[in-house]
Parts: structure tokens; sequence; C-alpha cells
């Protein structure tokens, strides 16, 4: 019988409060630690918190996040989603991570990528002219890193190394991941370092990325490396019915995609567009019994090993944990008798 995951992921996004208004950083942050306590709780596989450098997100640096929830927690496992490896040195990701899998006595996973902004680039000195160099570079120190031998590498992004240990080491490991929006070119690389592949899906139907499943099964047979799981990730809401869900999710879902309109040069959202990505697109919000039919065929028309569901809406924090309890106790159950999965 198959085992499949089921995570959450958050961007840090910020929350709204009572009035409306949003929720300052700080108690975005606390907030987030409770709500992985929370997924702990119910029994979910993997917490993930995504990197961001902008005012609709509170959290910049996951692994002090993910150190404080390893506090709290004794079984879940903790990644980011993402890191923004361009615009970081793979040795003090790998540093970062292996202390943060120190303290969480094995836990820990990294999920790398480009990001899904671009705000880190200027921040940090970096050139978006270099956006690929940058990303291929750094990955493939990465990938000599996690193997924790001494590490002789050299390229145009940083400086050289030569037979360099890189401290603390790991007791089993680092997983790695490469989060991927759709880019054949990254699901290649990806088989060719030997990490999992981690689909980012915000839009459109699931069955839309099949070729790119497929694309990553062949590449490791071709280059002759063994199949690394795969995993996706979608934004969605869980909520006691499919009305009360929509109607919580739709404002904040409006607000960030016009949003995004503007920073990406999108076409604003049309009418209709909403429900479509609710019904049969990637945003999975409804009923538990709405979302765990539609996770399920998701999970079985992509075989995926994991499901991550996207949680931070811009909604009330309570709304956000009724949403993490409602897809631990209720969805999650579902989905693994409808496909008799564990």
């Amino acid at each position: 019988m198959k085992h499949v995951e089921f995570g959450l992921d958050t961007f840090g996004g910020v929350t709204r409060d009572a009035d409306d208004q949003p929720v300052p950083h700080p108690q975005v942050v606390r907030d987030l630690v409770s709500d992985a306590v929370l997924a702990d709780q119910v029994g979910l596989d993997f917490f993930g918190v995504g990197e961001h450098h902008r005012e609709d997100f509170a959290v910049s640096s996951p692994e002090m996040v993910l150190a404080a929830v390893a506090s709290q927690t004794r079984r879940i496992r903790l990644g980011s989603t993402v890191t923004v490896l361009s615009s970081d040195d793979p040795v003090r990701v790998f540093e970062r991570f292996a202390t943060l899998d120190a303290v969480s006595n094995g836990r820990a996973e990294i999920v790398a990528g480009r990001g899904s902004f671009t705000e880190s680039f200027p921040l940090f000195g970096y050139d978006l002219g270099d956006y690929d160099v940058l990303f291929e570079e750094k990955l493939a120190l990465l990938a000599q890193l996690v193997r924790e031998e001494p590490v002789t590498w050299s390229g145009t992004t940083r400086a050289a190394l030569s037979e360099q240990r890189v401290y603390p080491t790991t007791e089993h490991g680092l997983p790695v991941w490469v989060g991927v929006g759709g880019s054949p070119e990254s699901v290649v690389r990806t088989a060719r370092y030997g990490f999992g592949l981690f689909l980012a899906i915000i839009g459109g139907a699931a069955d839309r990325f099949l070729p790119y499943v497929d694309l990553f099964e062949r590449a490791q047979d071709q280059l002759g490396v063994p199949r690394q799981r795969l995993a996706v990730h979608s934004p969605g809401l869980v909520a006691a019915t499919d009305e009360q869900a929509r109607e919580l999710t739709y404002p904040g879902w409006e607000r960030m995609r016009r949003r995004m309109a503007v920073d990406r040069g999108w076409p604003l959202p049309s009418p209709g567009e909403f429900e479509h990505e609710v019904t049969s697109g990637s945003l999975y919000v409804g009923s538990p019994d709405t979302v765990a039919e539609r996770v399920a065929a998701t999970v079985s028309v992509l075989g995926v090993d994991r499901f991550d569901l996207k949680y931070d809406q811009q909604v009330q924090h309570a709304d956000q944990q009724e949403s993490i309890r409602l897809f631990g106790e209720r969805v999650v159950p579902q989905i693994k008798d409808r496909l008799s999965v564990v």
C-alpha cells in the first residue's frame, strides 16, 4: 500500500483582524508557531515556512521560525517553502538547516527555489540579470554540501572552495527538494542533482502538470539516478461549508490577485476566475468533503508522495486554525480512505 504524506505550507501571509485590518508582523509570526503546533497535534506530516521580503508576508527567516516550532513539537517534519537559494549562500543554508535538524532531532528538510518574488535580489545586492546562473551554480554547490564530504567547487557567483568541510554535520542527512513552478529545464535539473521535485501549482487544473511528472521520471531513468519523491503545493482553506469557505477566502484572494497583477503585469482577475479555480483549478476551498474529494483527485492523477495545502489565506487567525484542524482531522482521513493509502 502506497504511503502519501499530507502537510501545510505558509508564506507567513499577513492575516486580518476583526476589523479587516492587517495583523502586525510580530503577532503573525507568533500565530504561525501556534499553527505548526496544532498541525503536529492533528497528525499532519510536514509544516513548511516560506521566505519573503515584503510587507504582505511576515517571515524573512524561515529557519528561525522553524527552530521555535521544533522546540514545541515532537513529530512533524519541518522545512522551508521555499528558501530563495539564488540570493543566499548555499554554505550558510546548509549550516542553518543542519542546525535546525539537530534541534528538531532529525526533522529538517530544505525546499530550495528561485522564489516567487524577486525582492531579495536587490535587497542582498544581486543582479536579476544573473537570475539563471545564480540558481544553477548555487544548486550545484548545495548538491555537494548535503553529501557532507569535503567540497571542492568553483563558479562565478561566490568564492571557490577547496576540500572544505562544512559544519555541523547531521545524523541522517538533509532531504532536499526543489520548488518548481512549471519549467521543464528546472525539472530536469532537479532530477540531475537527485533532489525531490516540489510542484507549486497555484493556478489551473492539476492534470496540466502531468507532463512535468512524466519528464521527471524519464529524466531520472535516463540519468541513471534513483527515483526521488514528488510533492505538490497548492493554496486552500477548509471551513464547515463550501459557502463559508468561499466567503472567507474571496476578499483576500481578490486583493492578492490584484496586487500580483500590478507586480507581475498579469491581467486583472476576471469574472468567474475565483469560481473556476475553486471548482476545477488549484484553489482547494470548501467543506471537508469537498476539499477531500478534490485533493484525492490531484494525488491520484499526479501520483504524488506528498500534498501540502498552503493554508495562509488573508482571513482571521481563528479561521486559519479551524482550517488546519479540519484538514488534519477530517480531510486527510477521507483522502486516505478514498485512495487506500497510508
